[in-house]
């Protein structure tokens, strides 16, 4: 069966989050359905990551087996129509080689979070940003950042439920900047704990409200303890940007 590559943007708005579940419409179930209109097969779509409820995508990737052949522009038209009236779009869709796995083979994540910094509430970009009122101090928010690049034990930013197998994992990038209103944090590593970005956003955001210094952030990535840390910021402000794969070597279609 040919395989082929998924690069998906939609708004978490009122979906339980990627993976298809008992209760609630979730991304994973509007693709496999859209998929079963096209061809007439049940097929399942495989995510690279687990978006939560309400969080958003820029550069999701996915992959998935057909039971014939297909141009990948004819996929993607097809899927973008059949996937209506959800608030997803399939971008790109490419063949891959039949090992390519769009979890396993993935050899980044990059996420964004925005945080829109003023006095009035969000209008246009409501349900898209976590609004905070009181002014931040973007400069020693990316002080702290500072501290948390690396291979570090992050037990402290971790949810009760992560199933990963160990809470070590290596921070790439974690940069924090201005453009007007809006505060944005990139974060970048091979892969996430569960609420580990939300959870490190949390924490950061008191730094930038003057209630912890760098060292109280530091302090907590030692304790090794979830209740030494920021709380969990609210997961419309979050984006799944991008995940990173080696080059793909392009797969011819079949005769």
């Amino acid at each position: 069966m040919p395989r082929y590559k998924l690069t998906l943007e939609y708004d978490g708005t009122g979906l339980v989050g990627w993976q298809r579940q008992a209760a609630g419409a979730s991304v994973q179930q509007a693709l496999e359905t859209a998929v079963e209109r096209f061809c007439g097969a049940r097929v399942t779509v495989h995510g690279a990551g687990r978006t939560d409820a309400g969080v958003h995508a820029l550069g999701q990737a996915a992959h998935l087996d057909l039971p014939r052949e297909a141009a990948p522009e004819v996929i993607r038209n097809a899927l973008n129509h059949h996937v209506k009236p959800a608030a997803i779009a399939v971008l790109a869709v490419e063949r891959v080689a039949e090992n390519f796995d769009a979890r396993r083979s993935a050899r980044g994540r990059v996420y964004l979070y925005r945080i829109l910094n003023r006095r009035p509430p969000a209008a246009l970009e409501r349900g898209r940003v976590w609004h905070v009122g009181p002014a931040l101090d973007e400069a020693a928010m990316q002080r702290a950042a500072r501290l948390l690049l690396g291979r570090h034990d992050f037990t402290t930013f971790r949810d009760s439920l992560c199933q990963a197998k160990s809470p070590v994992k290596t921070l790439d990038a974690l940069e924090v900047t201005r453009a007007g209103d809006e505060i944005r944090i990139a974060a970048r590593a091979r892969s996430f704990l569960h609420h580990q970005v939300r959870n490190m956003v949390g924490t950061l955001k008191l730094v930038g409200a003057g209630k912890w210094r760098a060292d109280d952030v530091a302090r907590a990535l030692d304790a090794r303890d979830r209740r030494a840390g920021g709380p969990t910021a609210p997961p419309e402000g979050l984006y799944l940007v991008e995940v990173v794969y080696p080059a793909l070597a392009p797969q011819p279609l079949a005769p």
